[in-house]
C-alpha cells in the first residue's frame, strides 16, 4: 500500500482538476454556446462521459489517503475507511466483485492487445467505408473527393478493419469488401494496437475502471484518444477545412506514409498506457 499525506494527495487532486479543466475548456465553451464540432464532440458523445467525470481525481487501487475521512469523497462509491484512523482507500475488492465480468473483459482487452502485433496496413479506410456508395451520410460535412472519388478510393484498396465499433458503421455495400467480419464476441481476438479505435478505447477501459485508475493515467488515456481522433478525422474522406483540419491524403503514397508513421507512434503510446493501467490496477490474471 502507498500512503499519501493530506498535503500530497491534495496537491495531486488540484493538479488533476486544473489539467482536466484545460483539456475540456474548449468543449465546455462550445457546449455553453450550443455549438457542435465534427472532430472533438466524439470524445464526449461517443464515449458518453461528461467533463465532470474526467475532473474527478482518484488515487487508484492500493493507495491510502490520510486525513480524508471528512471529505466528500468518503461518500463516493467504491471508497472505504482504511486501517489508519481518518484515512480512506479505494475498495478495489468490492468493485471487482460487483463488476467481475466487466473487470475480466477489460483485463483481457488490455493484456491481449498489448501483447499482439500491430497491423499498419488499413490506412484509415474504415471512415471511407462508412460512406461508400451512399448518397446520404451520417455527418453533414462534404466529401473531399466527392462521392464518386471516395468510392473509387475504396474500390482501389483492400479493407482490413479489425475493430467492431468501426466495422459496424460500414455501409451495406462496404461490409462484404472487408477481409474480416468483426463481432463483439471476436473483439478480444481481433483488436490490435495499430487500430486507431482500439487506441482510443484505452480511454474507455480506463474510465470504466473508475476509482481503480489513478487520475493522472486517466487523463493520459484521454489525451491519447484526443490525439488519435485528430488523425482519424484528418485521414477521413470529409472536407474539414472549415474547422482548420488539414487532410492526410491516404489515397496517395505520401499520405499513407504519414498515416502509418503516426499510427505506429500511437500504437506505442497505447501499449505503454495499457501496461501502466495494468500495473496500477495490480491484478495479474492470466488472459
Amino acid at each position: 500500500m502507498i500512503v499519501l499525506s493530506r498535503a500530497e494527495w491534495r496537491e495531486r487532486e488540484l493538479a488533476h482538476e486544473a489539467r482536466a479543466d484545460a483539456l475540456t475548456a474548449a468543449h465546455r465553451e462550445r457546449a455553453r454556446r450550443g455549438e457542435k464540432h465534427p472532430v472533438w464532440d466524439f470524445l464526449f458523445t461517443y464515449y458518453g462521459y461528461k467533463p465532470a467525470v474526467l475532473r474527478r481525481w482518484h488515487p487508484g487501487a492500493g493507495v491510502v489517503l490520510e486525513d480524508a475521512a471528512a471529505e466528500p469523497r468518503a461518500a463516493w462509491r467504491w471508497y472505504r475507511a482504511s486501517d489508519a484512523p481518518g484515512s480512506l482507500e479505494v475498495d478495489a475488492a468490492a468493485f471487482e466483485a460487483e463488476k467481475a465480468p466487466l473487470a475480466r473483459l477489460i483485463e483481457i482487452m488490455l493484456r491481449r492487445v498489448a501483447d499482439r502485433p500491430g497491423g499498419f496496413d488499413c490506412f484509415g479506410l474504415h471512415e471511407w467505408a462508412m460512406v461508400y456508395r451512399q448518397g446520404e451520410h451520417r455527418h453533414p460535412q462534404p466529401l473531399r473527393l466527392g462521392q464518386a472519388g471516395t468510392d473509387a478510393v475504396v474500390d482501389a484498396h483492400d479493407l482490413r478493419c479489425t475493430h467492431i465499433d468501426a466495422y459496424r458503421f460500414f455501409t451495406d455495400e462496404a461490409m462484404p469488401l472487408n477481409r474480416l467480419a468483426p463481432t463483439r464476441e471476436t473483439q478480444p481476438d481481433l483488436d490490435q494496437p495499430g487500430c486507431l479505435h482500439a487506441g482510443m478505447d484505452v480511454y474507455k477501459w480506463a474510465i470504466k475502471l473508475g476509482p481503480l485508475v489513478p487520475g493522472e493515467l486517466l487523463l493520459d488515456a484521454f489525451e491519447l484518444a484526443r490525439d488519435i481522433r485528430l488523425l482519424d478525422m484528418e485521414a477521413a474522406p470529409y472536407d474539414l477545412s472549415a474547422y482548420g483540419v488539414s487532410p492526410v491524403a491516404i489515397e496517395t503514397a505520401e499520405g499513407k506514409a504519414e498515416y502509418v508513421r503516426r499510427q505506429r507512434a500511437f500504437a506505442k503510446r497505447g501499449n505503454a498506457l495499457r501496461r501502466a493501467l495494468l500495473d496500477a490496477w495490480k491484478q495479474p490474471v492470466a488472459a
